[in-house]
């Protein structure tokens, strides 16, 4: 009897345990359907940026016919040649350009900027070419490196970089908390150093995604990571066994969603075009795109900036963590932490459950770790 009535508390201790731990997985769970789902299930049009090439009036009337028909997916524009039209595809201005032609019409593309955009360009003008019983002929402006055919590795170095940053703030955060920021701060500057080099030496020489500029591409990518563990580290000190899940909602549900590595923002919703225009991993994946095919420009300042403004967020971070962390590491508060830590041990011997310290240590470790 005895033994029945002391197991029950136990039992619900132990299905509390259980139950917080699973809080994190499932809220993971549920935030990854939201974000994926919402940004990549159904890749429909929105202002793609078009042109036909022309003066005369038949281009211009094609240009009219075929914005009255695709509604607000298009934005056709008309452009006087078709020099004019690949200096703006090659600035990224244009997704695609149509040069209209009785017998031979060929649409612009450049596929390197984005592969999926290009193909909802090249569906929309084929409708005309169709219907007119020619072929029509693409050319590629800007096509990706043999490496990348489908112009999506800069997507999957992302995954990598980011992966690797958000999960390294669990170790510096938890198994560093007896160091001071600044200590914490400079680990996490050369973890970053480590992400980007192991990135680019797999996106490199291993698979040749980057074939080129791979100093530049380097530098992007330690730029974007040094932003991500500053940012982690410093909110470590504030939200300690849920900093995980918060990195995972920041570099995970919103940044691949709206990086422009799967589809650009005119394929998606409002939501992740608006993100898109600012997030970091907008910032490292068509700042790299930039590099590869465009020449450096394309905005490519602009993204570079972008990526500098999270790691000032990052720095931030510190600077809040530092100033809260200082009164706590005082003397007198080193030993009252031992004190604390003295009489946890004196409880669990105790009453022979487990609680106190191990509680403190293993369930934010565990917590924290996680989806890493």
């Amino acid at each position: 009897m005895t033994a029945d009535q002391g197991s029950a508390p136990e039992l619900r201790h132990a299905l509390r345990h259980i139950a917080v731990h699973l809080l994190t997985p499932l809220l993971m769970c549920l935030g990854m359907a939201l974000a994926y789902q919402g940004a990549f299930h159904q890749p429909t049009p929105h202002h793609l940026k078009v042109a036909v090439v022309g003066t005369t009036p038949q281009a211009r009337g094609l240009a009219e016919a075929v914005q009255a028909r695709a509604g607000s997916a298009l934005d056709v524009g008309e452009l006087s040649d078709r020099d004019a039209a690949a200096r703006q595809l090659r600035d990224r201005d244009l997704v695609g350009a149509f040069v209209p032609d009785a017998r031979h019409p060929e649409l612009l593309v450049a596929t390197a900027g984005s592969s999926t955009s290009a193909t909802a360009a090249e569906q929309a003008f084929r409708m005309v070419t169709d219907q007119q019983g020619v072929p029509l002929k693409v050319t590629d402006l800007a096509p990706p490196v043999p490496g990348d055919p489908t112009g999506q590795g800069l997507f999957f170095l992302l995954v990598a970089l980011s992966i690797g940053s958000y999960g390294s703030v669990a170790v510096i955060g938890t198994a560093g908390a007896v160091v001071g920021v600044r200590v914490r701060a400079l680990v996490g500057l050369a973890t970053s150093l480590v992400v980007s080099v192991i990135g680019i030496v797999t996106a490199g020489p291993v698979f040749h995604v980057v074939d080129h500029h791979r100093v530049a591409i380097w530098a992007l990518a330690w730029l974007y990571s040094a932003g991500i563990i500053a940012i982690g580290t410093g909110l470590h000190t504030f939200l300690k066994r849920w900093t995980t899940l918060t990195l995972m909602v920041l570099f995970v549900m919103l940044n691949f969603t709206s990086s422009g590595g799967v589809f650009r923002p005119d394929l998606q919703n409002g939501f992740f075009g608006v993100l898109h225009g600012f997030w970091n991993g907008a910032g490292f994946v068509e700042g790299a795109r930039d590099i590869l095919y465009f020449g450096g420009g394309a905005g490519l300042g602009g993204r570079v900036v972008a990526l500098l403004l999270w790691l000032v967020l990052g720095v931030l971070a510190l600077g809040a963590a530092g100033w809260y962390e200082r009164p706590r590491r005082t003397p007198a508060h080193a030993a009252g932490h031992r004190r604390t830590a003295e009489r946890a041990d004196e409880a669990v011997r105790a009453d022979g459950a487990v609680r106190a310290r191990a509680e403190m240590a293993e369930e934010e470790e565990l917590g924290e770790m996680v989806g890493v």
